[in-house]
Formats: C-alpha cells, sequence, structure tokens
C-alpha cells in the first residue's frame, strides 16, 4: 500500500530521506555559512565608513541570519550540528585572512575584491542549498517551502549585490591611476 504524506496534494508516495547524507550535506552547508558570516563581517568592518562598508553592514546582517535559520531547519530536521565541521570553518575564514595580497602592512585593493568575490561564490552556494531543499520541500512536511522561496529570494538579491561591487571595484583593483588602457584595433 502506497501512503502520501500528510499535507502534501502530490499524490507521491511517502519518502523518507537519508537522515545520514541530509545531516553531512547540511553540516557541510552549515560549515560554509559560518566561513561566509565571519568573512562579510571582517570586510564589512574593513571597508566601515565607505559606501561599501556601508552596504555590506545590513548584508552581513542578512548572512548571519540566513546562517541562524539554517540551524533551525536543521534542528527541525533533527539533524545534530556537527561542531568539529563547524570548528573547522572558522579556523579556515582566519586562515585565509592571512594569504598574501601584494602588501605586508596595509590592505591591498586586491584583498576586498577578492573577498568580495569569494563571497559573491559563497552566497550562490548557499543559494543552491536552499533550492535543493526546496526540492524535497514538495514531499518531506518538515521543511517549509514558503521560507524556502524566501531564503532562495534573499540569496538572489544578495549574488546581485555582491557581484554589482566586485564589478565596481575591477577597474579600481588593477588599473594604475593615471595609466592609459590600451585599446585594441
Amino acid at each position: 500500500m502506497t501512503r502520501t504524506h500528510p499535507g502534501t496534494a502530490t499524490g507521491h508516495p511517502a519518502r523518507t530521506l537519508d537522515p545520514d547524507l541530509l545531516g553531512i550535506y547540511l553540516n557541510d552547508h552549515l560549515a560554509g555559512a559560518t566561513t561566509g558570516t565571519e568573512r562579510v563581517r571582517h570586510l564589512a568592518k574593513a571597508t566601515a565608513g565607505s559606501p561599501l562598508g556601508r552596504e555590506l553592514g545590513p548584508l552581513a546582517a542578512d548572512i548571519a541570519q540566513d546562517r541562524r535559520t539554517l540551524l533551525a531547519i536543521m534542528r527541525n530536521l533533527g539533524v545534530p550540528v556537527r561542531r568539529y565541521k563547524v570548528g573547522a570553518a572558522w579556523i579556515a575564514e582566519r586562515a585565509g585572512r592571512l594569504k598574501t595580497n601584494g602588501r605586508l602592512v596595509r590592505r591591498s585593493p586586491l584583498t576586498t575584491f577578492f573577498e568580495l568575490e569569494m563571497l559573491r561564490m559563497a552566497v550562490e552556494g548557499k543559494a543552491a542549498g536552499w533550492q535543493t531543499l526546496r526540492r524535497l520541500a514538495s514531499d518531506h512536511a518538515r521543511l517549509d517551502a514558503r521560507l524556502l522561496d524566501d531564503l532562495l529570494e534573499r540569496a538572489r538579491s544578495q549574488q546581485r549585490t555582491l557581484e554589482q561591487w566586485r564589478d565596481r571595484r575591477i577597474e579600481a583593483t588593477f588599473e594604475r591611476p593615471g595609466s592609459a588602457t590600451a585599446t585594441s584595433p
């Protein structure tokens, strides 16, 4: 006998999520969310007082909220947090700040550009995670489809914002002041 999930009108047979694979997947996304949250906070602080810094403040708050929402989804699904993954992600983000950037004492324009690029990719990964959960939501009542739609739209908005700032920084990062750019024939 085929049973359908309560509250679904799909008529699909009841399906069970693999708790082990789901746990690995969500904890990997939590590790990424931890790294992204720390990175955007650091960049917002480093650019405080500038137009970029003023825009990154609210974005950092949204990204931190997304991480808290992921934790709530994990609790709702009964997925335990793997603290070692979160801790490793936090350490990796801190270590990533030590990379060379062409300057020893002060912040390089390349650092800001690269951090914007990394954040853009991180938000793209987050959006993919929301999309995956959204796809599963149609057959699993413990996943809130409306919430996931909202999270996905917010991630897309974050992607647009980060891409606009990354695009604005290209010339400021790579062109020397006062140099004429070569034109191709």
